[in-house]
């Protein structure tokens, strides 16, 4: 796997001059010229990327699958995420890229407040589509931190930071907004969620798979686990894990309050390997452990 490390590098490999910041730039798409180098058929970049894309053509490979690289408007990826770009059939159409290094961060509140940021492990497929309005607001932000990188003094820092982090918030709000807009879209994947819950503990085989996991769920509605989780915390409140909990739990009632099973026999199967994190689960959420629930009902 082949590793763009700084953003020299990057800007070499889109046949740019060299960045005015090392640690920052944003780019303008149609300037980029793609060097013929093999390293496109799979890589990873060492710093984070936010693309504002128009009429984008291709198709670009994220994990295992393609998607079409013109369907999205605004789209993010965090340090040392495989992608891979298919040349021959890529045209960057017209927009900005901004990247920036984590090291750019360091001693920032954003430092640590970034990872809150659930869309850098969106996949393609999962972009941000604004509106006329919404795309001007970016594209202000984009050339104040464009305008900052020129000169380079003790405020920069500073000053670019806030722009970022004035991006991602707005980010933030028109990816609610899209889960809210989409919402007939939304409700079907919220049926399918539910199906897919209440089959896994249906089914059989639940002793033998283990505990059910967002990662599970997520893989068979074909979305990332950060998206579907944001989607249903918009929807529900509750994201994929507290979704599950209350499945859990649910059944976990169900069974000591109808049958003999022992609490360990009851943890087996619902998927727990260890009957001492069922009953840490349990009590957690309901505040009486197992047996105090079992208790109530003789």
């Amino acid at each position: 796997m082949n590793a763009i490390k700084s953003i020299s590098e990057f800007h070499r490999l889109l046949s740019l001059p060299a960045p005015r910041h090392p640690l920052v730039s944003v780019i303008n798409l149609n300037e980029c010229i793609f060097l013929e180098d093999e390293v496109w058929q799979g890589f990873v970049n060492q710093f984070y990327c936010v693309a504002l894309k128009r009429e984008a053509k291709g198709k670009i490979k994220y994990g295992q699958q393609h998607y079409d690289y013109d369907k999205g408007v605004l789209s993010f990826t965090a340090p040392n995420q495989v992608q891979s770009l298919d040349l021959q059939n890529m045209e960057c159409g017209s927009g900005y890229l901004l990247i920036f290094h984590p090291d750019f961060l360091l001693k920032h509140t954003l430092a640590s407040t970034i990872h809150q940021y659930g869309f850098f492990s969106y996949a393609v497929n999962e972009a941000l589509h604004l509106s006329e309005e919404e795309e001007d607001d970016l594209i202000t932000i984009l050339n104040k931190i464009n305008k900052e990188c020129a000169h380079i003094d003790r405020h920069t820092q500073e000053i670019i930071l806030s722009q970022i982090d004035l991006l991602l918030n707005y980010s933030n709000r028109f990816y609610e907004r899209q889960f809210i807009t989409r919402k007939n879209n939304n409700h079907q994947l919220l049926t399918k969620f539910e199906q897919l819950i209440n089959e896994y503990f249906t089914a059989n085989d639940t002793a033998e798979q283990g505990l059910l996991t967002v990662q599970y769920i997520a893989e068979r509605m074909n979305l990332s686990p950060n998206y579907l989780s944001d989607m249903l915390r918009v929807h529900t409140g509750q994201n994929t894990q507290q979704h599950i909990h209350e499945k859990l739990i649910q059944k976990a009632k169900e069974r000591l309050s109808t049958t003999n099973l022992s609490v360990s026999e009851i943890a087996y199967a619902l998927g727990f390997e260890h009957a001492q994190s069922f009953s840490t689960l349990f009590k957690k959420k309901t505040n009486m452990s197992p047996l105090e629930f079992r208790q109530t009902f003789n």
